[in-house]
């Protein structure tokens, strides 16, 4: 028995310079990866496993036949010839029988496996025999012939069986047997062993069927045993393409994404927006840039444009006249003429000298106020004091002010709600008239009443009762 040294089929890491140069293992090839110590893990990279330690694998497990496989060999072995054979040419009929077993079976193969269990193979041989005469003359028999092969996947050692077609020929001597070639079939089966990752060796018997001796309806039976060995060659993988980039990674490939750089949902890749903030997302808001409510996120309109919605505006087509009267109701309207006797100056109101205190004479302008601030009582009203230039302006603006507030403290004493009214101390700062006559200064002393819209801020206690009186 020949045995065969353990170091052909297993290289061993060698040291160089700190690195480790790992060899083929059993025919895999090893990929240095420095380890803990400062070595080499040899890991392999066969057809569908994942890497696993070499070392760690069973023998029979190393080297094992893979996908997109190239294998190409030689053999030898014996052909076992029938004696009604078809192998000559009709003009030397009868034909001669062959030697049972020729100067043996030579040829090459050349295989290709796509799947680790599934290939295709062609092979070319020649047969030096002889023809059984009296002078045993030379005759050639040969062939090619292709055939599909199916073998056992995931151990060096492969069972396989094959079968296929062909053509096979003689030439020899006219006197002997001639020339001819005739088709030919054949099946077989056999064993692989993958010795290394570049070398295999196989052993297989065929049986081939082919016409018998003059009588192309009839089947003749011929047999082989062959031994080959092959070089093998793993096609590497076309490394596959990278995918579409998706910057955003929210499965919509950029070139189709409307939104790359935002992770986004179908149809287009971009995120569910509600530009406006309505809680209405765009894509079922019908105004998506304005704010709005149900059920369409639109806003509720205001046609006449006058500031109230038309489900609250009582004339959707013309605007509401902001005077102060119904300036709820979205209609055009004027003041009633009782309100508008109230509205400026208000003539009647006299106050003592340099006082805040009413004259009685001027309860009866003030009574008919109350009377029809009653009679409207959506009416509010800002009460405005003025005074001339005589004396310093602080103390005008004080004495304006206080002035107002009496007006207003004696509406309130009369049932008006103090909220409708708003009292400011003008001071001499708005005068009707010139302050060089007594009579421009007399006109300089009065008091206003103006009518409140809704786009008056409210009097909301002394603090605005004082605004406008410390400039």
């Amino acid at each position: 028995m020949i045995e065969v040294p353990v170091s052909l089929f297993s290289l061993r890491p060698i040291p160089v310079g700190g690195l480790a140069l790992a060899g083929v293992v059993a025919g895999y090839p090893a990929t240095s990866t420095a380890g803990p110590t400062g070595g080499a893990t040899k890991h392999d990279a066969s057809d569908g496993e994942k890497a696993t330690p070499v070392a760690e694998r069973p023998w029979i497990r190393r080297v094992v036949p893979a996908r997109n496989m190239i294998e190409i060999g030689v053999y030898g072995g014996a052909f076992f010839a029938a004696d009604d054979h078809d192998f000559y040419d009709p003009a030397t009929a009868p034909q001669k029988p062959l030697w049972k077993v020729g100067i043996g079976d030579w040829g090459l193969r050349f295989a290709y496996f796509p799947l680790s269990f599934l290939g295709l193979e062609i092979e070319g041989n020649v047969v030096p025999t002889f023809a059984r005469t009296a002078t045993n003359d030379p005759v050639l028999l040969y062939g090619f012939r292709g055939h599909p092969i199916l073998r056992l996947p995931g151990y060096r050692i492969s069972p396989f069986a094959l079968g296929g077609f062909g053509l096979m020929g003689v030439r020899s001597a006219m006197d002997v047997v001639g020339r001819d070639v005739d088709p030919i079939a054949h099946y077989g089966v056999g064993v692989e062993l993958f010795a290394h990752r570049f070398v295999a060796l196989r052993l297989e018997g065929r049986h081939l069927m082919g016409a018998k001796a003059a009588r192309q309806n009839d089947v003749t039976h011929h047999f082989e045993v062959l031994f080959g060995v092959s070089f093998t060659y793993r096609v590497p993988k076309r490394p596959e393409p990278p995918p579409p980039p998706d910057r955003d990674g929210d499965g919509f490939v950029d070139a189709k994404d409307a939104c790359p750089d935002e992770p986004g949902v179908a149809p287009d890749g971009c995120p569910r927006r509600d530009t406006d903030g309505d809680g209405f997302l765009d894509r079922d808001d019908a105004c998506p840039k304005v704010p709005g409510v149900a059920p369409d996120g639109c806003p509720i309109p205001d046609t006449d444009g006058d500031g109230i919605l038309d489900p609250d505006d009582a004339c959707v087509d013309e605007p509401e006249t902001k005077n102060g009267y119904q300036d709820d109701d979205g209609c055009p309207d004027e003041l009633p003429e009782p309100v508008k006797e109230f509205s400026g100056v208000i003539e009647g109101i006299e106050f003592d000298f340099n006082e805040a205190t009413i004259k009685p004479e001027s309860k009866p302008v003030l009574d008919k106020a109350i009377e029809v601030l009653k009679e409207f009582p959506e009416i509010r009203v800002e009460i405005v004091g003025h005074t001339d230039n005589v004396g310093t302006r602080e103390f005008n603006l004080e004495l304006s002010r206080r002035r107002a507030e009496a007006v207003r403290d004696y509406l309130v004493r009369g049932g008006i709600d103090p909220s409708r009214l708003r009292v400011r101390g003008a001071g001499p700062d708005e005068p009707i008239a010139p302050n060089d006559t007594e009579e421009g200064r007399a006109k300089n002393r009065r008091t206003e009443f103006r009518i409140l819209t809704k786009d008056d801020e409210p009097d909301t206690g002394p603090k605005d009762r004082a605004k406008g009186q410390a400039q």
